[in-house]
C-alpha cells in the first residue's frame, strides 16, 4: 500500500587475517551436470561455466585470467518468511552468527582477519527468501577464503556467549532503522497485509523477539539457531558463484572438494499461501505519517507472477510505458498540473508467486490535495494502454535497447558481479543466468493484456504519505511506530476510475531518436598519451583528453566544470545555485528520457566552485544532447509555477536535515570544523526567507558572468571528435563572460589543528535513539610519504577496531574506523554509532586505540608484510568500469595535482615501509601522548525517548583514562576556525623524491 524503497539488510563491509592451516581436502563429490553453453556478451572475455553438483547445490563458476580480485557469493533460498511465527527475526539473527566462528576455524574474527590481510572484504544481507554471502580477496589467496566461508554452511558454532553478545547487534540494526522511512513504510506494507501470511512477519528482529520473548515462552534461541540450520541450511537450495583467475578446470576442483560435502537434507522450499493482500485489503486507501517531511503516493496491484515468462518481459513492457517521462507520458500530465515531478512505475517480484505492480508518484502540496484526480489519470494512461493493444513496435524497441545495454555493458567489481548472479542461478536455466536479467526475445502480446487485466481499480491499494495526517491517523504499526489510518475507497469512485477515459494529451512515446546509430570504435590519435592530456587552452577554458586504450568500448565520458566566484560565496547563492539544478533538469525531462533509455545520461550538479555537466554513455550523439543540456542552462525559462514547486521541496530537504542518521550530523560537523568554507545546513535554511523568483533571474546571468571551464573528455572519442564537443562547448558557453584571474581558482584549504590538540563539539538529534562519536586523528598532510604511513596503518586498525568495539564491546551496529581525505588535509576517523552516551563510546575508543600499541609492536614480520601486501592489491586494483577511470582522472584534475599515476608512484613506496615506521606514525600521531596528535571529535547526543541524552538515561559510569587530556570544548564553530592555520594547496605533481623517502620515484 505504502510507497517503498528498497529495503535489503546490508552488514557494514568486514574488511578483514592470514590463514596459516592447510586447505582441507574432505571426500570429494561426484558432479551431475556440466554446463558450458552459457549465453554471454560478445564483448565478455571471460570464460563460465555451469555445475549442479550431486548434492544437487547449484554452482556458476567464471575465470578470469585478468582479475586482480576474486570473489564468491553463496545464497540459500530461505529468508525472513521461514522465521517461525514465535522468534521473528531469527533468519537475520543467523546471518550475523554464521561470521562468529566455525568448529573448524573457532576464532570469531578468523574470516574478517585473512580477508582484511589479503586485500579482501565481506558483507550479507537476509531478504524475504534468501540469505546471502559473499566476500572478495586477492586472487592468490582465494582457495583458503573458500574453505573458511565453506565451513559456514556445513558446522557453524553458534557459541553462547557469541549469541548472547551479537543479538545486542541485531536489536542496534534495528534501533537505527526506528526513524527511517524506507524501512518503516516497508514494514507497514507487511504489518497490514493478511495476519499471520508470513509476508507480515517483521524480519530484522530485536531484543523483544529474539530474548525477551523466547524468554517468557521457554524457547532457547540458540538451539532454535542451531535448528534453523539443520532445518533449512540444505545444499539443494543454495546457490554458489565463484570467480577467480584459475581455469574453470581448477576453480571446479576447488568448488567440488569444498561445497560438495554441504549436506542435502532435501529441502522442499516453503509454499506460501497464496497473495498476502486478500479481499479485505483490497481497495483500501492507506494514510502514512513520515518522519521526515515528504509526500508521495503509490497505486499497489497484486498480479501474477510473470517470472517463468522472462523472455516475454511483460512487466518490463507496461513498466516502461507508464513510467515513462517523454511528452505524452503519465508524468507529463502531472508536472503540467503542477501536481508532480518524479514518477516510476514496474514490478516487484517479492517471493515465489507473490508479485506486485506499482506506480510511485511525488506530491506536491497541490498533487496532495489532487490525490484522487492523479489516481484518475494513472487509471486513464492504462485504459489508453487497453485501447491501444500491446504494440509490437515498441517491444522490439526495447528489446533493441536491451541487446546493446548488455553487449556492451560495463564489467562490474568481481564481488559486485557474484552478488549480481548468485540468487538468479535460483531462478533461471544455468546457461541463461547471464542473460536473463537484460534480454527479451519472446513477443506475447497476451501476456501483457493478462498483467492489465489485474492493474484495474477494484484489485489496488492506494497508499499516501504526509505530515499532514498526524491529526488523523489513529493506529499504530507494531514493531517501528509509524502512525496510520486505512479507509475505504468509495465504491463510486472505483466505478469512476474504471470507467476513466484517457485525455487527449496523453500518448504512447515516440520512436527513440536517441538510439546510436555508430558503435564502431573510433580510430586512435597518432601519438596517443598514455593519461590525458591538454589539447585545448585559452583564458576561458582548458580541455583534457584521453582516448580511450583499456575498455575498448563505443562510449565516451565528458565532465565539464565551470567554476564561477559566484556560486559559493554566501547561503543565498548556494541555494539559487540548488533551485537553478531543480528548474534544469526540469526543463531536460522529456527530451533527455530517451536519451537516458539509450543509455546516454546527462547530470548537472553544484560544487563549491560552480557547477558540473556531466555527458555518459554512448559516444554518438553525445554533441546533440551536449548542445540541448548547454542551451537549457544557459536560456532557462524560469517558470514561477515550478520555481514555487521546488523552491518549497528544496526547503523542505533542508528542514528534513534534522531527521538524518547521527553518523550523517556528524560528518555534517566533522567538516564545518575542518574545513576552510562550508555553510551549515541551518546556515542555508535560514537564507531561504530571502529567496524570490527574481533574485533567481538575476543569479543565472550574474553566474555565466565571470567563469572558467575545465574540461575531460576520455573514452571513444579521438581528437576529431572532441574538437567537435569543444566547439558545442565554447560556442555555447564562451559568450560576453569575463575570464577568471589565478586567484579565483585556488581550492579552498583544510584547517590545520596544533600538535596536541583535543577538541570536542557537542550536537544534540531528537529524532534517533542512538548517539553518536565521530573522531578525527588529523595527521600530515597529503605527500606519498604521509599518504602510505596512513593508509598503512587503517589497513592494520580497521579489523580490530571493529572486532573490539562492535563485536567484543557491542557499542552499536554502525563501527567504522576508516581513512578520512580532503583536498589537503587528511586522518584517521573512528565512527562509531551507539546508543550508548557520547563521552563513554569516546572513552572506549580512546582504550581501543591505546591498546594498538601493543598490537602493532607484538604483530610478527609476516603479519605486517600481509597488510602491505593487502594494501597494495586494494590500492592497484584496476577500474572495472570506464567511468570509474574517469573519476580517477578527474579527482587529479579537480584537486589541481595532475598525478594520473599515482597509485603505483605510491605502492612503490608502500614497499619500503617497515614495521618501525608504522609504530613512529601511530607513536607521534595517535597514541594519546603523541607529541604531534590532534584530535577532534564530534559527539551527536540522542535526545529522544530512550536515547543516552533523554531525562532519566543512566549513563555508564567509567574511570577517565589519565593519559587522555581533558577536550577542549568548541563553542562556536567560527570563532574556533578563526585561531587555526590552514594547510598549503596541493602543488601541481613533480616526480621529486619525498623527504625520508626510501624509495627512488
Amino acid at each position: 500500500m505504502f510507497l517503498l524503497g528498497v529495503a535489503l539488510r546490508t552488514l557494514p563491509v568486514r574488511t578483514l587475517r592470514s590463514l596459516r592451516r592447510p586447505l582441507s581436502t574432505p571426500s570429494v563429490s561426484t558432479m551431475v551436470k556440466k554446463i558450458e553453453n552459457i549465453t554471454k556478451s560478445p564483448e565478455d572475455q571471460r570464460d563460465y561455466r555451469g555445475l549442479i553438483l550431486d548434492n544437487e547445490l547449484r554452482v556458476l563458476l567464471i575465470s578470469d585470467p585478468k582479475t586482480d580480485k576474486s570473489a564468491a557469493a553463496l545464497s540459500v533460498n530461505i529468508g525472513h518468511m521461514s522465521d517461525p511465527m514465535e522468534l521473528n527475526g531469527l533468519a537475520h539473527f543467523l546471518e550475523h552468527m554464521l561470521f562468529l566462528g566455525t568448529e573448524k576455524y573457532p576464532s570469531e574474527n578468523e574470516y574478517s582477519k585473512y580477508l582484511t590481510e589479503h586485500g579482501g572484504s565481506s558483507n550479507a544481507f537476509t531478504s524475504m527468501e534468501n540469505t546471502t554471502f559473499y566476500f572478495d580477496v586477492g586472487p592468490e589467496h582465494l582457495d583458503n577464503a573458500l574453505d573458511i566461508f565453506s565451513q559456514f554452511f556445513k558446522a557453524p558454532l553458534f557459541t553462547e556467549d557469541a549469541t548472547d553478545r551479537e543479538v545486542k547487534a541485531v536489536n542496534s540494526e534495528h534501533e537505527k532503522n526506528l526513524a527511517n522511512d524506507s524501512w518503516r513504510l516497508h514494514q507497514l506494507e507487511r504489518s497490514t497485509s493478511i495476519k499471520d501470511h508470513p509476508y507480515s512477519k517483521f524480519g530484522t528482529g530485536n531484543l523483544q523477539t529474539l530474548v525477551e520473548d523466547p524468554q517468557k515462552n521457554g524457547i532457547n534461541v540458540r538451539e532454535a539457531l542451531l535448528k534453523f540450520h539443520r532445518d533449512y541450511y540444505s545444499s539443494n537450495i543454495m546457490s554458489l558463484v565463484i570467480l577467480g583467475k584459475d581455469s574453470l578446470d581448477k576453480l571446479q576442483d576447488t568448488a567440488v572438494n569444498l561445497f560438495g560435502t554441504i549436506e542435502n537434507k532435501k529441502v522442499a522450499l516453503p509454499k506460501w499461501p497464496g497473495n498476502p493482500f486478500g479481499q479485505e485489503q483490497l481497495q483500501k486507501k492507506g494514510l502514512a505519517v513520515p518522519i521526515k517531511d515528504w509526500r508521495s503516493l503509490s497505486v499497489t496491484f497484486p498480479i501474477p507472477d510473470m517470472k517463468q515468462h522472462y523472455k516475454a518481459g511483460p512487466n518490463r513492457y507496461l513498466g516502461h510505458l507508464i513510467g515513462h517521462e517523454s511528452s505524452g507520458s503519465l508524468l507529463s500530465a502531472l508536472k503540467k498540473r503542477g501536481w508532480s515531478s518524479h514518477l516510476n512505475a514496474g514490478c516487484r517480484s517479492v517471493a515465489r508467486d507473490i508479485s506486485f505492480f506499482a506506480v510511485n508518484v511525488d506530491l506536491t502540496e497541490k498533487g496532495l490535495e489532487n490525490v484522487d484526480n492523479i489516481v484518475d489519470l494513472i487509471f486513464q494512461y492504462i485504459n489508453l494502454l487497453r485501447q491501444e493493444d500491446p504494440k509490437e513496435w515498441i517491444f522490439k524497441e526495447y528489446v533493441e535497447i536491451t541487446n546493446m545495454s548488455f553487449r556492451f555493458k560495463d564489467k562490474e567489481s568481481p564481488r559486485d558481479y557474484v552478488v549480481d548472479l548468485v540468487e538468479d542461478l535460483l531462478e533461471y536455466p544455468v546457461d541463461e543466468v547471464l542473460t536473463s536479467g537484460y534480454l527479451l526475445s519472446e513477443w506475447k502480446p497476451e501476456l501483457i493484456n493478462q498483467v492489465l487485466e489485474n492493474l484495474t481499480p477494484d484489485n489496488c491499494r492506494i497508499g499516501i504519505i504526509s505530515k499532514q495526517f498526524e491529526p488523523i491517523a489513529d493506529q499504530t504499526e507494531k514493531w517501528y511506530g509509524t502512525k496510520y489510518k486505512i479507509e475505504d475507497i468509495p465504491s463510486e469512485l472505483i466505478e469512476k476510475w474504471k470507467n476513466a477515459k484517457p485525455i487527449e494529451e496523453l500518448k504512447l512515446p515516440k520512436k527513440n531518436e536517441f538510439i546510436p546509430s555508430s558503435l564502431d570504435i573510433l580510430p586512435d590519435d597518432d601519438n596517443p598519451t598514455k593519461y590525458p592530456a591538454i589539447i585545448h587552452e585559452t583564458h576561458f577554458a582548458r580541455v583534457w583528453h584521453k582516448k580511450d586504450d583499456e575498455f575498448l568500448l563505443p562510449k565516451s565520458n565528458l565532465i565539464i566544470e565551470l567554476t564561477s566566484p559566484f556560486a559559493f560565496v554566501d547561503p543565498l547563492r548556494v541555494n539559487f545555485t540548488h533551485i537553478y539544478l531543480y528548474l534544469v533538469h526540469d526543463a531536460l525531462t522529456e527530451y533527455s528520457y530517451d536519451a537516458s533509455l539509450a543509455s546516454l545520461k546527462f547530470g548537472v550538479v553544484n560544487s563549491k566552485y560552480g557547477l558540473m555537466v556531466t555527458i555518459k554513455g554512448f559516444h554518438d550523439k553525445q554533441d546533440i544532447l551536449l548542445t540541448k543540456v548547454l542551451d537549457t542552462l544557459i536560456n532557462l525559462e524560469v517558470d514561477e509555477k515550478r520555481y514555487e514547486i521546488f523552491k518549497e521541496y528544496y526547503v523542505r530537504s533542508l528542514k528534513n536535515f534534522q531527521a538524518e542518521q547521527p553518523y550523517t550530523h556528524a560528518m555534517h560537523y566533522q567538516s564545518a570544523c575542518l574545513l576552510e568554507k562550508v555553510w551549515l545546513k541551518s546556515e542555508l535554511l535560514d537564507a531561504t526567507k530571502y529567496l524570490s523568483i527574481e533574485g533567481l533571474k538575476s543569479f543565472i546571468p550574474q553566474f555565466f558572468s565571470m567563469m572558467h571551464i575545465e574540461c575531460l573528455i576520455h573514452g571513444n572519442t579521438n581528437k576529431a571528435a572532441a574538437q567537435k564537443l569543444i566547439d558545442v562547448i565554447e560556442g555555447k558557453l564562451v559568450k560576453n563572460v569575463q575570464p577568471l584571474l589565478p586567484p579565483h581558482l585556488l581550492r579552498y584549504r583544510d584547517m590545520k589543528l596544533e600538535d596536541g590538540s583535543n577538541y570536542v563539539y557537542e550536537v544534540t538529534n531528537e529524532t534517533h535513539k542512538t548517539s553518536c562519536v565521530d573522531v578525527l586523528l588529523q595527521c600530515p598532510p597529503k605527500s606519498t610519504e604521509s599518504n602510505m604511513l596512513l593508509e598503512l596503518f587503517v589497513q592494520i586498525a580497521s579489523e580490530p577496531c571493529f572486532n573490539v568495539l562492535r563485536t567484543k564491546e557491542q557499542l552499536g551496529y554502525i563501527v567504522h574506523l576508516t581513512l578520512s581525505r580532503n583536498l589537503t588535509g587528511q586522518g584517521v576517523r573512528i565512527m562509531v554509532q551507539s546508543y550508548k552516551h557520547p563521552t563513554y563510546v569516546n572513552h572506549k575508543i580512546e582504550q581501543f586505540l591505546l591498546s594498538m600499541k601493543s598490537y602493532l609492536e607484538e604483530m610478527s614480520d609476516e603479519e605486517f608484510e600481509r597488510h602491505k601486501e593487502a594494501l597494495a592489491v586494494l590500492r592497484l586494483e584496476k577500474p572495472k568500469k570506464m567511468k570509474q577511470l574517469t573519476n580517477h582522472y578527474w579527482t587529479e584534475i579537480s584537486i589541481q595535482a595532475y598525478c594520473f599515476d599515482r597509485d603505483n608512484i605510491e605502492v612503490a613506496f608502500l614497499k619500503t615501509l617497515t614495521k618501525d615506521d608504522v609504530i613512529q606514525f601511530y607513536n607521534d600521531h595517535i597514541h594519546a601522548e603523541g607529541a604531534k596528535r590532534r584530535k577532534l571529535a564530534v559527539h551527536v547526543l540522542s535526545t529522544a525517548e530512550g536515547g543516552a541524552g533523554s531525562a532519566g538515561t543512566e549513563v555508564d559510569e567509567f574511570e577517565p583514562l589519565s593519559i587522555v587530556s581533558k577536550p577542549t570544548r568548541i563553542e562556536d564553530i567560527c570563532s574556533f576556525k578563526s585561531g587555526l592555520s590552514s594547510f598549503p594547496l596541493l602543488q601541481p605533481y613533480a616526480y621529486h623524491r619525498p623527504q625520508g623517502s626510501k624509495a627512488k620515484l
